[in-house]
C-alpha cells in the first residue's frame, strides 16, 4: 500500500504548487481558505518557530503533532486548516485584495 501514497502526495503537491501565492480575481473560497492558512503559517514560521500545526515538522524532521502551537493551549493559534478559516475573513481577504486591486469586488 505505501506505494500508492507517493503518487497521491505527488499529485497533491502539483496543485498546491500551481495555486501560487496569490489566489487571483477568480479565486474560490475554497483557494482564498487555503491562502490564509498557508499564510498564517508562513507568519507563524517566519517568527523562527517550525511547530505552527500538528502536520509541522520539527527542525529535526519529525512531526510536531501535539506539541505545535495549534495544540498547545493558550499562545498563539494560527490557523492550520480550511475549516479554521471563517467566513468573516473570506470576507475580509475580498476585500483588501480588491481594495489593492488584486480581486474584483
Amino acid at each position: 500500500m505505501k506505494w500508492r501514497r507517493a503518487p497521491m502526495l505527488g499529485g497533491l503537491l502539483a496543485v498546491l504548487a500551481t495555486e501560487g501565492a496569490y489566489a487571483g480575481p477568480a479565486s474560490t473560497d475554497n483557494q482564498i481558505r487555503r491562502q490564509i492558512v498557508q499564510q498564517s503559517v508562513a507568519d507563524y514560521r517566519a517568527r523562527g518557530h517550525p511547530c505552527a500545526c500538528p502536520y509541522s515538522l520539527t527542525r529535526k524532521g519529525s512531526p510536531c503533532g501535539a506539541r505545535s502551537a495549534y495544540k498547545r493551549p493558550g499562545g498563539e493559534h494560527p490557523l492550520c486548516y480550511p475549516s479554521d478559516v471563517t467566513d468573516q475573513m473570506i470576507s475580509d481577504w475580498k476585500r483588501q485584495h480588491a481594495e489593492e486591486g488584486h480581486a474584483q469586488p
